[in-house]
């Protein structure tokens, strides 16, 4: 979805309110791929801040599924945004190069989706978990361990005592 922001960015002074729908079905993260299933309207306030220049306040929630990074269930996750960027016209910015990293700004055309993947890819969660204590799967059988307990060997030797352990195997061999 695109938006006209020439009466935000040429009127000062102007606050302009509006809402608007997105169409974003998936968003790409890392080399993955998570579909999106459902986005509040996008609730925009362009506010005018100088000749040629805006800021935008946004709020909008976007829910998307992904693996827990335990267990590996698929999890549907919300990320709620609430964000300010200022924009400029194309003739306004004092640097041209401030102009060109506005990559969601086309003139004086605002593309919804692209500013919208840009703060959902930056306000990405480091960790998906399917629940707050999921307990993963067991490195050896690949068990649910949220599920109930494996039959494997859990031991981990302490690394600090490998060299005491090769003195011990090393003498037994005798």
């Amino acid at each position: 979805m695109f938006l006209n922001l020439t009466e935000a960015l040429t009127n000062e002074d102007r606050v302009v309110s509006m809402q608007a729908e997105t169409q974003i079905t998936e968003i790409s993260v890392g080399g993955e791929t998570y579909p999106g299933h459902a986005s509040s309207p996008v609730s925009f306030v362009f506010t005018n801040t100088g000749k040629g220049k805006a800021r935008i306040d946004a709020e909008v929630s976007f829910v998307f599924t992904a693996s827990c990074d335990r267990c590996l269930k698929p999890v549907e996750q919300e990320i709620s945004l609430a964000f300010s960027r200022q924009v400029w016209a194309p003739d306004a910015a004092a640097d041209p190069a401030v102009y060109e990293e506005q990559l969601f700004m086309d003139g004086f055309v605002l593309d919804v989706e692209d500013l919208l993947i840009s703060e959902i890819v930056t306000s990405w969660p480091m960790k998906i978990l399917c629940k707050p204590d999921c307990k993963g799967i067991c490195p050896t059988c690949g068990r649910d361990l949220n599920t109930g307990k494996c039959d494997c060997d859990s031991f981990v030797p302490d690394p600090r005592m490998a060299a005491i352990k090769d003195i011990f195997e090393a003498e037994r061999e005798v």
